[in-house]
């Protein structure tokens, strides 16, 4: 049997049984209700902060907070489809295929820049503090919005060759239905191989340049000449995307602890759903709903801002915001 026809009797197996239990158990109503209403929530934080940062003029030319606005909304876009995903699985629903393919291009996408993203948001401080003279100069708006688009050229680059491989491969691509997951995608084994080396590749390229950037940063702060409390923040700041990129890194042992769990406890029991909804929220969606929230709340611009609409125009206040 090929890869993928083990893939899908597989999934097909753990998307069955997860069917009878949420007919059959009341309680798995609420599981539901928590797994779609904390990314709900993640969202609705994230749009709020996004609305701050494109209400000022300021924010929409600085270069580390153009950044910060695309993390909120890639990780906001990462966590609707994440849990669009985990609905379909719940529900036992069918898509078709260029469907199912257009919701995985987008996650997965959406799960590399991620890392990639932190890794520019880390050399825009490094900049700053290493070689203020030139930051203006470097760090532009328009170079910025140019390496946002190699982000999401970089992060779509794989999956978009893996699904045009399949269509043209695949002659009922465009009429077939099937239970969506990424693996549904890969029809050669060593697709799934160029998938996970590439995610190592990335992930490991972002630690050393956020690694390379918090060292230099701490050679800068302790420089007589250097800016001791721009340096200290800097140093911290890259220290949390480091923080962040750990916090990543949980996604990648999603699939592995579900498969460790299948094999555990098998999938007829009761203990296999409810571990199985604890992976989902505290791996894939706990970090993602984290990560910009403690950024943002860290901020000294962003933070009063946030409050502020947060609570329904509750009082006035006056912002500022230091580009280095």
């Amino acid at each position: 049997m090929s890869m993928a026809g083990n893939n899908e009797s597989i999934t097909n197996d753990l998307m069955y049984n997860q069917l009878l239990k949420v007919n059959l158990n009341i309680g798995n109503t609420s599981k539901l209700v928590v797994a779609m209403l904390m990314p709900m929530i993640s969202v609705y934080v994230n749009c709020i902060m996004f609305y701050c940062l494109m209400g000022k003029r300021i924010f929409k030319e600085t270069p580390r907070y153009i950044l910060f606005a695309h993390m909120l909304f890639n990780d906001s876009v990462h966590l609707l489809l994440t849990t669009l995903l985990y609905i379909f699985t719940l529900a036992f629903f069918k898509l078709a295929k260029t469907v199912c393919s257009l919701l995985i291009i987008l996650a997965t996408t959406t799960f590399r820049n991620t890392p990639l993203n932190l890794a520019l948001m880390s050399l825009e401080r490094y900049v700053a503090i290493c070689f203020p003279l030139r930051h203006v100069e470097i760090a532009t708006q328009k170079r910025t919005f140019i390496a946002v688009v190699f982000i999401w050229f970089l992060g779509s680059v794989n999956i978009l060759c893996d699904v045009l491989y399949a269509a043209v491969m695949d002659p009922n691509f465009y009429s077939v239905q099937m239970y969506c997951s990424r693996e549904q995608i890969f029809i050669k084994p060593w697709q799934l191989k160029v998938y996970n080396g590439l995610n190592v590749f990335y992930f490991v390229s972002v630690t050393i340049i956020i690694m390379f950037t918090y060292i230099s940063i701490i050679i800068t702060a302790r420089s007589v000449f250097s800016n001791k409390d721009s340096a200290k923040k800097a140093h911290q700041t890259v220290l949390l995307h480091l923080i962040q990129l750990g916090l990543c890194l949980t996604s990648f042992l999603y699939g592995t602890i579900e498969t460790a769990l299948y094999m555990l406890v098998g999938i007829d029991g009761l203990l296999f759903s409810h571990l199985r909804f604890l992976n989902y929220l505290f791996i894939l969606v706990m970090p993602r709903s984290l990560s910009p929230l403690i950024y943002g709340l860290r901020d000294d611009a962003v933070k009063p801002l946030f409050k502020y609409y947060f609570c329904y125009h509750s009082r006035r206040f006056q912002t500022s915001v230091n580009a280095y």
